[in-house]
């Protein structure tokens, strides 16, 4: 597909004036938009929206205010920090990224895109992002929000993970990303993609790019970008071991630090177990005698690839239980919760039994 040269002319010069009048510029990472900053919020926004994002953000920060005190901290702060923004991949990142941020650069950001795109957890789009944001440097992105912008515009058909899809938007990303305002072109494209050109109901009729958009002018909205090719999604089923022990207002519940791998990786959880003869029997050879035990409401929650579905067993022990800690076991004080990283599920049932 031949991306059109008017519109790459014409866009940006829309865009920006467009920016001029209603693009967001009071963001907290916008403040001081150092690349490491910019690095935090592009890898918190990823899959999140602003809002939910804007005080994990703060927190971040206040924390974490440069690459050096990130670096130096325990995995296990960096992801009871992130508790409740989900995808914890991008914390372990984080952590991982500004390790080498400070052994091999100084704890700076280097200069050349392709060694910021070589640290992990940062793709082409967020390397991008960071450098034109930060520093002004011309570096076209494309994050969901730009796809759905330029597929629109161009009338760029297909699924936009496929390879020749992503190519035709990363030659219109590159065409119409301008050489003056970088930053704030990068900004706009990004905000509009997330208040007027959004997945359902974009709001054309206001949109500073309605002339030239190709959705727009043949209503094709609803099928531009195209839809990514879903395959049918798994589902799987566990018994969760609510141990707890402890009198009313002082309650403990057994946690275990999760794989490095896989689901929730690195996160602290209660036991998951095949069923609930599985759960017991574990039960009573670890910590003793069970004194009493209920089913709670069950948790189902989605991941990428899977649905997971998790029955909650709810086992009490009889005061004389002697109950063990080991080093990837502890026991989590509801009221006085050490700072570990909880699963966003885990996290929510807590503070339901907390609450009730």
């Amino acid at each position: 597909m031949v991306i059109n040269p008017e519109k790459t002319k014409l866009l940006p010069d829309r865009l920006l004036a467009w920016f001029d009048t209603h693009g967001r510029r009071t963001l907290p990472w916008q403040h001081n938009p150092s690349p490491y900053r910019v690095w935090v919020s592009e890898v918190m926004l990823q899959q999140t929206q602003v809002a939910t994002v804007i005080p994990y953000y703060e927190r971040f920060m206040e924390r974490f205010p440069t690459v050096r005190p990130l670096a130096e901290a325990p995995e296990d702060e960096v992801l009871h920090l992130w508790t409740g923004l989900g995808y914890y991949a991008r914390a372990r990142n984080l952590l991982q990224c500004a390790k080498l941020l400070t052994k091999r650069h100084g704890g700076e950001f280097p200069a050349d895109i392709d060694a910021v795109t070589a640290l992990p957890g940062i793709g082409r789009s967020t390397a991008g992002a960071i450098l034109a944001l930060s520093r002004g440097e011309r570096h076209p992105i494309l994050d969901g929000n730009a796809k759905r912008v330029l597929a629109r515009v161009f009338g760029v058909e297909g699924d936009p993970s496929a390879a020749s899809v992503l190519k035709t938007l990363w030659a219109a990303a590159e065409s119409c990303t301008p050489h003056t305002r970088v930053a704030h072109y990068t900004q706009a494209i990004m905000d509009l993609g997330a208040t007027l050109c959004t997945r359902a109901r974009p709001a054309c009729t206001v949109c500073p790019l309605i002339e030239i958009c190709l959705a727009a002018r043949e209503g094709r909205q609803a099928e531009l970008p195209g839809i990514k090719q879903r395959r049918e999604r798994p589902s799987r089923e566990a018994v969760l071991l609510i141990a707890e022990t402890g009198e009313e207002g002082s309650r403990s519940v057994l946690v275990e630090r999760r794989p490095a791998t896989g689901i929730w990786g690195g996160l602290w959880s209660p036991p998951q177990f095949l069923n609930e003869a599985e759960a017991l029997a574990w039960c009573r050879r670890e910590l003793g005698d069970v004194a009493d035990m209920e089913a709670l409401p069950p948790i189902d929650h989605g991941f990428t690839h899977f649905d997971l579905h998790l029955q909650p067993l709810r086992v009490r022990f009889t005061p004389t239980s002697q109950v063990r800690e080991a080093g990837e076991r502890i026991w989590y004080a509801l009221r006085s919760p050490p700072k570990i990283g909880l699963p966003r599920p885990i996290h929510q049932l807590f503070e339901r039994m907390l609450n009730a």
